[in-house]
């Protein structure tokens, strides 16, 4: 008879069996290599765009490799514009600077250049995909889609900052989100007399200082690998997109519509996009934070947003979702994303300081706000259609969305488990229990028997008040799922009702049909933001593993495959595209899913109370035709290290596991069966007698913190 073994190591040394968690250490054969960050604030680009360049340009390459100087002529009007695309070989944001070994005019005014930005050379026109000015009005409005430089006869470096050279004449928006830059000779007619579109301008160097926060091998308190290079080198595009939107909040830099805000001046922040949408909004949070604190440790960026949001607070309990519209847009959502990034952030961090601060603020969005928008016939959040349009994605729903009330359920719950970890009892037990009420309340009214999945539970635009809509949406039925709203044969049920009817070469669609908005194509367009929730209750729900790697596949491997790659896309729409155009960010946080996924489901290390001091390890080894994964995640007193390797030797099956926790902790280790009925377990050498719970496809083994070995043999 075979024997079918099973070995689960919880150290820290090396093991001679398969990938180590001390090779993976090595700068030279381990995870670095697939960090994307800038090796310094100093930015190069790395080429000239392949058929890019236009009329007289001499020595192209000079201005990537130093070798020379880079001379854009043009001496006749008739003659074609000289032109060059320059590309960063990657999304990069910053600021860009010139080095110019002088200029020669032959007219009136100094030869001008034009500057147009782009993620993707697809929107990369005569003009930028997006700058500042695009969203700004009045006097911050200070270009039309390029920066504009009017060259000296002089040997000096031009820096885009915002500004104009000539009062209101010669203009840049400084600060860009890009891979690709168009540069050429002409001059705009209003920036007349100071510029030409004749002459010649030499360039000798250029490059990017960059933005955002510098996330090298040394900054990284977490890391993640597998023996699937693809998913490990999207864990790490996560973080680097991640990167890219964490800044300092300067007014000049950020979103212009209202966003400015002095209570955030100076500070750290996670933006909500690169290059567009340049405030934090509170939602991202919920996905780009995970990010942030599984990577760097790094908590300040997310504090100081939720910190100023809290201090917005409304009187009623709502809380804004951003500084945009001086602290007035209109979600719905908003303030319970502000609830579950709050409660992430003590989770994750050990915070408890900022919760004992700001519990009242949390208790007035869960008593106050909400309740007040309550219907007492069905117990249900019930959003009033002339409440404005809402939430994440702008959706003209309104009723008792499943979508808000499954993420009620999930806020309550969730801060139920902090107050009880705090000493906040009866805050608990109050919140605990109406979540069980609004649950029941949602499957009750919601939910559709002939698809066996929840409506989105609004009318159809223009229907009666009262009726439901036949569609169903991702986000609700997702979040419902990990919110404890469905047993598990109810979120099977749901989570196959979508793979059939939402599936997309590119991800999984957020609605099943288009009746919302027919022209926007809700059935073809992919978040992937909303998209990690639905990925994480796959994982979550027996049977369901292979789904998630294969819809992990589908969506990351779309974005990494197309233009800019790397960086993770705000939104797809129709056949894969950007779903706004030029408009879309490319490198938007809330889509780096990725890496709490791999980290707290691959790896299975997941926070049960404020810092890790209490864990689960539950590692998903089946289902993705991984052979082994490893890494760490950052805690107050020290990183949980993990690394487990399948091996299949003559017919031999075996798994181990390399895992250290901090001494001062303890946790439940989910160890994996593997599809055995009985298995035998040991535990540091000796049998473990009797197993405090069993669940399908795990035995789970409640173990202090430090170092154990586990076996487990058919």
């Amino acid at each position: 008879m075979v024997s079918n073994t099973i070995v689960l190591l919880f150290t820290s040394f090396a093991l001679s069996v398969g990938p180590s968690l001390a090779a993976a250490k090595n700068k030279d054969t381990g995870w670095h290599q697939y960090v994307r960050s800038p090796v310094s604030k100093i930015v190069k680009p790395v080429g000239i765009v392949p058929d890019s360049i236009i009329g007289n340009v001499a020595d192209p390459i000079g201005l990537i490799d130093g070798s020379g100087v880079t001379v854009l002529c043009r001496s006749d009007a008739d003659d074609l514009l000289p032109t060059i695309v320059v590309d960063f070989g990657q999304n990069v944001v910053g600021v860009l600077s010139l080095e110019f070994s002088g200029s020669y005019n032959v007219t009136i005014g100094l030869p001008g250049l034009r500057l147009a930005f782009s993620e993707t050379m697809k929107y990369l026109t005569d003009r930028s995909d997006f700058t500042r000015s695009d969203n700004a009005d009045g006097n911050e409005k200070l270009t039309n889609g390029t920066d504009q430089v009017a060259v000296k006869n002089t040997n000096y470096t031009w820096t885009d900052f915002h500004g104009c050279q000539e009062d209101t004449k010669v203009c840049s928006d400084g600060l860009h989100g890009f891979r690709y830059v168009k540069i050429w000779l002409e001059a705009l007619p209003s920036d007349a007399p100071h510029t030409s579109s004749l002459g010649s301008v030499s360039i000798s160097g250029m490059s990017l200082e960059w933005s955002g926060y510098l996330g090298t091998p040394d900054t990284l308190t977490g890391w993640f690998e597998c023996s699937d290079q693809e998913l490990t080198q999207w864990w790490y595009d996560g973080v680097y997109t991640v990167d890219m939107g964490t800044d300092t909040f300067f007014a000049n830099e950020t979103e212009p519509r209202g966003a400015s805000s002095p209570s955030l001046e100076g500070k750290q922040v996670l933006f909500d996009g690169a290059k567009r949408d340049r405030d934090p909004y509170v939602g991202d949070l919920a996905v780009a934070s995970l990010t942030s604190y599984l990577s760097h440790d790094f908590a300040e960026s997310t504090r100081n947003v939720l910190e100023d949001l809290a201090l917005h607070q409304r009187d009623d309990g709502w809380i804004p979702p951003a500084s945009i519209n001086n602290y007035t847009l209109p979600l719905f959502d908003y303030p319970l994303w502000w609830v579950v990034c709050s409660v992430d952030l003590v989770m994750y961090t050990g915070n408890t300081s900022y919760a004992n601060a700001y519990w009242n603020a949390l208790v007035k969005v869960l008593d106050g706000y909400y309740p007040s928008h309550t219907d007492s016939t069905t117990g249900l959040l019930d959003k009033s259609a002339d409440m404005g349009y809402g939430d994440y994605a702008f959706l003209p729903r309104s009723g008792p969305v499943t979508y808000y009330n499954a993420l009620y359920v999930h806020a309550l719950s969730y801060a139920s488990k902090l107050a009880k970890d705090i000493g906040h009892d009866d805050d608990a037990a109050r919140w605990s229990s109406r979540a069980d009420v609004v649950g029941d309340a949602l499957l009750s009214h919601n939910f559709d028997e002939s698809v066996g999945a929840l409506y989105d539970g609004g009318p159809c635009p223009g229907g009666a008040a009262g009726t439901i809509c036949d569609v169903h949406a991702q986000d609700g039925n997702a979040i419902a799922i990990l919110a404890g709203v469905t047993d598990e044969k109810t979120s099977a049920g749901i989570l196959d009702y979508f793979q059939t009817a939402t599936s997309q070469v590119y991800g999984n669609a957020f609605y099943d049909n288009s009746v919302l908005s027919p022209g926007d194509h809700f059935d073809q367009r992919v978040y992937a933001f909303i998209s990690y929730f639905e990925i994480a209750s796959r994982f979550a729900t027996p049977g369901k593993a292979s789904s998630a790697f294969d819809e992990i596949r589908r969506l990351y491997g779309w974005m990494a495959a197309h233009d800019p790659g790397v960086t993770m896309w705000e939104g797809i729409g129709p056949n894969g595209t950007a779903y706004e155009g030029a408009f879309t960010s490319m490198a938007h946080g809330w889509s780096t899913g990725i890496v709490p996924l791999l980290t707290g489901y691959v790896l299975g290390v997941q926070p049960q109370s404020p810092g890790f001091k209490t864990w689960t390890i539950c590692p998903v080894v089946e289902g993705g035709g991984l052979t082994w994964a490893r890494g760490e995640a950052p805690t107050p007193e020290g990183e949980i290290a993990v690394s487990w390797e399948v091996r299949d030797a003559e017919s031999e099956l075996s798994l181990v596991l390399e895992i250290q926790t901090p001494e001062a902790s303890s946790g439940t280790v989910c160890v994996p069966t593997l599809g055995m009925g009985s298995p035998k377990i040991t535990l540091d050498g000796s049998p473990v007698e009797s197993l405090p719970s069993q669940s399908v496809g795990w035995v789970n083994v409640d173990v202090s913190g430090g170092k154990h070995v586990f076996t487990v043999e058919s």
